[in-house]
């Protein structure tokens, strides 16, 4: 089968940072499922285990976690899929990943594909539909069926893969959102994607935010880097809760947040897979819930670029525009 894989580990702009392989098939045991990919999007965390330091990979490794695509076997102790469904997923860091024409993951993790996307629609969505899923439902305790309507979100990284789901799961939920961005296109982004508010990540968030008449907000979502911080904890209302997503390589004084008794949340959504939670199901679960949401039209798919077909060459200038820092929405890959 093809595939698209790494030897060493390179900066984007080296020809080899990326290579076109011809690997084995793989079989499918126990609770996994064989898919075809069909599709595959490309994520920051791609890009960090890329550049991360490392030996020579051989076998080579392949990475992807988002990918979209149809069951071509499955294992003995399946129950939830069978051959020919459609089916989108975000994988587990520990094995080998999605940028591969068949690949096995552990149908705990999948969800069926929304009936009324593309591949290339569906594979945009797993990876930052669970995070953002997880970070405010699981995370935060937010309710996700509008219980806490009313409530105040800041989104920190609004208009990135996160956010964009984020944003339109917490308008569902009856949020009042506020995102960042700071450039035209990201900001009409954020308000497409139904954003009540948004500020600059730039400058003064929290004079923005206070501009805006919240002195003091209920969640704060940091879907970017902790250079913002500070001005979450200031935010933060007393008792209220942070989720970040990103690693602690700054400084996070606590002593704020100690005196507002709130709370710090991290999310990680390889968490359930990498450690075999007993509750890996509800990855499944929460694919399907999305899933109908879409078909239903509540939700949408958040594919900003299409790029084909999946090669080397395109993975490399996918993973050069995460870099950059400028993506709205999510990059995805299509067909081998």
């Amino acid at each position: 089968m093809k595939a698209v894989g790494l030897t060493r580990h390179l900066p984007v702009d080296d020809p080899e940072a990326f290579l076109d392989l011809d690997l084995p098939r793989p079989v499918p045991q126990g609770h996994d499922i064989l898919v075809e990919v069909r599709a595959v999007a490309v994520n920051p965390v791609d890009t960090k285990v890329r550049r991360q330091p490392g030996e020579v990979q051989n076998p080579p490794r392949v990475l992807g976690f988002d990918a979209s695509g149809v069951v071509a076997g499955v294992g003995p102790e399946v129950t939830l899929f069978a051959p020919g469904d459609e089916v989108y997923y975000a994988g587990d860091i520990t094995r080998q990943g999605s940028n591969q024409q068949f690949q096995l993951v552990d149908e705990r993790i999948v969800g069926r594909k929304p009936a009324s996307l593309t591949h290339a629609e569906a594979a945009a969505l797993p990876l930052t539909t669970i995070t953002a899923y997880e970070a405010m439902f699981d995370r935060l305790g937010i309710d996700r069926d509008g219980a806490d309507s009313g409530q105040t979100i800041l989104m920190f990284g609004g208009a990135g893969g996160v956010g964009s789901i984020a944003i339109q799961l917490a308008k569902r939920a009856g949020l009042t959102v506020i995102a960042t961005a700071s450039r035209p296109e990201t900001i009409a982004w954020a308000r497409e994607l139904g954003a009540d508010h948004t500020v600059s990540h730039r400058e003064d968030v929290v004079a923005q935010v206070r501009a805006l008449g919240f002195h003091h907000l209920d969640h704060i979502a940091i879907f970017n880097d902790m250079r913002h911080w500070d001005a979450a904890v200031e935010l933060i209302r007393p008792q209220g809760g942070i989720v970040t997503i990103d690693d602690t390589s700054l400084p996070m004084p606590m002593a704020g947040m100690k005196t507002k008794a709130a709370s710090l949340h991290w999310e990680y959504m390889f968490a359930r897979p990498v450690h075999g939670t007993p509750d890996m199901i509800e990855q499944h679960r929460l694919l399907s819930f999305v899933a109908d949401e879409i078909d239903a039209g509540r939700l949408r798919t958040t594919v900003s670029e299409v790029l084909s077909p999946i090669n080397a060459a395109n993975m490399r200038e996918a993973h050069a525009m995460i870099e950059a820092g400028t993506a709205k929405g999510k990059i995805v890959l299509e067909g081998f």
